[in-house]
């Protein structure tokens, strides 16, 4: 389950949203944000960053729904979209959505590969995990932090799909059943023999050329010695 106990306290802003507000929202301690989902009206509030930090560096991320509690009001939320400062890395602003419990959200949910693959211990290979979120619908009280599969067993030749990921029956799995997840690939050392080969060649043309050069030096010399006697 993704809910956490965290409620977060907002406060309404109200007149015009420009650059020089949102630095002094910011200045302040607060980050400037927007609520808003549920047939009802767009919210412009400020929240603590630090907070939302936790929420969003949590288990479930992104995913977690907590309250919003805003003039005493509290709602049940999600982070749906927030942005980072480029330069420090410092959070800018945050958007949230309002979430009906009874009602089935759309999330995507990390993928957690666990244990090695039988490809990798014994024969060799590299885990290549191609897929690292799936989307799937439930409610929000079921939404995984993470989904979980154990790929030990997984060797040369077989391909981890999603249709093969663990999940029950309040899951619905969005993506493509047959999108790869994961797969093990063959380690390749082609560069080394060509390389190899290059150093041959070059190791044999020489004498070749050497050799080469002694003849028309040979030659040049007996016909030096033809001139002479002429």
């Amino acid at each position: 389950m993704s809910a956490t106990n965290e409620t977060v306290v907002a406060t309404p802003r109200t007149g015009k949203f420009t650059k020089n507000v949102a630095r002094r929202v910011r200045v302040s301690g607060k980050i400037p944000a927007v609520v808003y989902g549920a047939q009802q009206p767009s919210v412009a509030i400020t929240v603590d960053p630090k907070q939302i930090q936790r929420i969003l560096h949590s288990d479930s991320g992104h995913n977690t729904i907590f309250d919003l509690d805003l003039s005493g009001a509290k709602t049940k939320v999600m982070i749906v979209d927030w942005q980072y400062e480029p330069i420090r890395g410092s959070l800018m602003h945050i958007d949230m959505k309002r979430i009906a419990m009874d009602k089935a959200i759309r999330v995507q949910v990390p993928i957690q590969l666990q244990g090695v693959p039988v490809g990798v211990k014994t024969q060799g290979g590299i885990l290549d995990q191609i897929l690292r979120e799936v989307a799937i619908e439930c409610l929000p009280a079921d939404i995984p932090g993470h989904i979980d599969v154990d790929i030990s067993e997984l060797s040369f030749g077989q391909v981890l799909r999603v249709s093969d990921l663990p999940h029950g029956g309040k899951l619905k799995f969005l993506t493509d059943e047959d999108t790869a997840v994961a797969h093990i690939t063959a380690v390749r050392e082609e560069a080394a023999p060509a390389a190899d080969a290059a150093v041959a060649t070059a190791t044999t043309a020489e004498p070749e050329v050497m050799k080469k050069g002694k003849q028309e030096t040979a030659e040049a010399a007996g016909d030096s010695k033809k001139d002479a006697k002429k």
